[in-house]
């Protein structure tokens, strides 16, 4: 076989990640149900959507997507389930793998972003812009859901002030209508691999 070659015929399902604040107490008000929205859009695209395995937003990504049927990955921090559940008390529910790298929450970020085909970034902390600076260093395509709280109402400012361009970084206030752009340059991305 050429390994040169890709077949047509052949293709693997897009992996968003929904980067978010495992503390939902600085959300904005209807923060918790627009991001069970995003999850849930994901889903019904077709896509997986990649959680850090954790509580907060990204559980209800996982949440939205699981009660649309879609597939949930998480990546955990912790290096077995023991340590998930006993140590950093995160959950396993509305997951169907998760991936343990015993790498704590920085080298987690890294591997959570790198995992993925996009960054959907919505309420966040310090540790949800470390994933989006991960995803933008690395040229992913990213998303930001306006209107959550946290880090998100300072992305385009960060952008603005470190000069480095606005990257792949699209922002909508709308879950489906970002879901829906970050699909796009998905696949836009697959066109400049020739995969179709």
């Amino acid at each position: 076989m050429d390994n040169k070659k890709i077949n047509p015929d052949y293709h693997l399902k897009f992996k968003v990640c929904v980067s978010g604040a495992a503390e939902t107490d600085f959300m904005a008000p209807d923060a918790m149900e627009k991001i069970e929205a995003i999850g849930k859009y994901i889903a019904q695209d077709g896509m997986i959507t990649v959680t850090g395995a954790t509580t907060g937003a990204p559980y209800w990504a996982a949440k939205g997507a699981k009660q649309a049927g879609g597939i949930v990955v998480g990546i955990s921090p912790a290096a077995t389930k023991r340590e998930h559940i006993e140590l950093y008390k995160l959950p396993l529910e509305h997951h169907d793998l998760i991936i343990y790298t015993g790498f704590g929450y920085s080298g987690r970020n890294l591997l959570l972003t790198r995992s993925s085909d996009a960054v959907i970034t919505v309420c966040g902390r310090i540790g949800t812009l470390n994933e989006f600076t991960d995803a933008f260093e690395d040229g992913k395509p990213q998303g930001v859901l306006l209107g959550t709280g946290g880090t998100t109402e300072l992305i385009k400012d960060i952008l603005d002030r470190a000069h480095r361009g606005m990257g792949k970084v699209v922002f909508d206030t709308d879950p489906k209508a970002l879901v829906e752009k970050v699909k796009v340059m998905i696949a836009d991305e697959e066109k400049a691999l020739g995969i179709e």
